[in-house]
């Protein structure tokens, strides 16, 4: 029996926010939304993250059409009654999503998946084409596994005595002390990695104290049991794709090419001096991309 666990709506300005968890057979699904307008649903990298580092792109994004964000499961407050091989994995999460979908009663919405959440997008495309009006590919993982031959491209961008401090905090993480000073530790040394704007790297640092290493985890391990890789799937996918990603990006522009080939119906945008977030690094191109490309999709 699926039941609303907790509404809240708030409104300010320009924004109107819902924020609701739906609770269902052992697992809760905590969703927020932004403006009105065209769906768009935001999927989050990690993974093993919540998406409360989303809130300011969904809330831009939220200007001319309605943005909605969520906790994937067991991050955030989409809890779960137990965090395990048979709670976590690829299958499940597009079922929440599916689930979110037809709670909000969107008949098909634009998915924009980041990072890793571009691989849970492309994993959903494969399941549900029919509930797909549009896909944005953001820094995207990729449409397999062949982000595990990317190589170490984020320490290699980042200089030795980054490398020393990362080394340093993840020894200590490692030896048991997950506090929140060996996490901020390890999140200010590996965040310059992931931008081009060094400003930019205090925002990665605090995002990267939030990963649930378990999660991450078990996530991995479901990519690998399945054989991740959605290409053969996809070639029948006719809706529109962009794809965007930065030509400093901790990812391999390959990734990006390679995307780009498994999608048909694909725009392929590369961002100069930009890393892993492009609407950090480079807003001005990349929204600019993204609202043309919902105008005319």
């Amino acid at each position: 029996m699926r039941a609303i666990f907790f509404l809240l709506l708030i409104t300010t300005g320009v924004f109107a926010q819902t924020e609701a968890t739906i609770s269902d057979a052992g697992s809760k699904l905590h969703y927020r939304t932004f403006g009105n307008g065209k769906p768009i649903l935001i999927i989050n990298g990690g993974p093993g993250m919540n998406s409360n580092g989303f809130i300011p792109l969904a809330q831009r994004l939220a200007k001319t059409n309605q943005t909605i964000i969520y906790d994937q499961r067991g991050t955030g407050l989409s809890a779960l009654d137990k965090t395990d091989s048979s709670t976590v994995t690829m299958d499940l999460m597009v079922a929440d999503m599916e689930t979110l979908r037809k709670y909000l009663k969107i008949d098909k919405w634009t998915i924009l998946g980041h990072s890793f959440g571009g691989m849970l997008a492309s994993y959903y495309a494969t399941k549900h084409p029919e509930s797909i009006q549009s896909l944005i590919m953001s820094s995207s993982g990729g449409v397999d596994l062949g982000l595990m031959a990317n190589g170490n491209l984020i320490t290699e961008k980042l200089t030795p005595m980054q490398r020393d401090s990362l080394n340093y905090w993840n020894n200590k993480i490692a030896a048991g002390d997950t506090g929140f000073n060996a996490r901020i530790g390890r999140g200010r040394a590996l965040a310059p990695a992931y931008v081009y704007n060094k400003k930019n790297a205090p925002i990665i640092a605090q995002r990267l104290t939030e990963g649930n290493s378990e999660l991450n985890g078990l996530v991995w391990q479901d990519l690998n049991k399945m054989k991740f890789d959605c290409a053969p799937k996809l070639a029948n996918f006719t809706k529109p794709v962009l794809i965007l990603q930065g030509k400093n990006d901790v990812l391999d522009v390959k990734i990006a090419e390679k995307i780009h080939k498994a999608f048909k119906n694909s725009e392929l945008i590369l961002l100069d001096h930009c890393g892993h977030y492009g609407w950090l690094d480079s807003p001005e191109i990349y929204f600019s991309a993204i609202d043309k490309f919902l105008k005319n999709n």
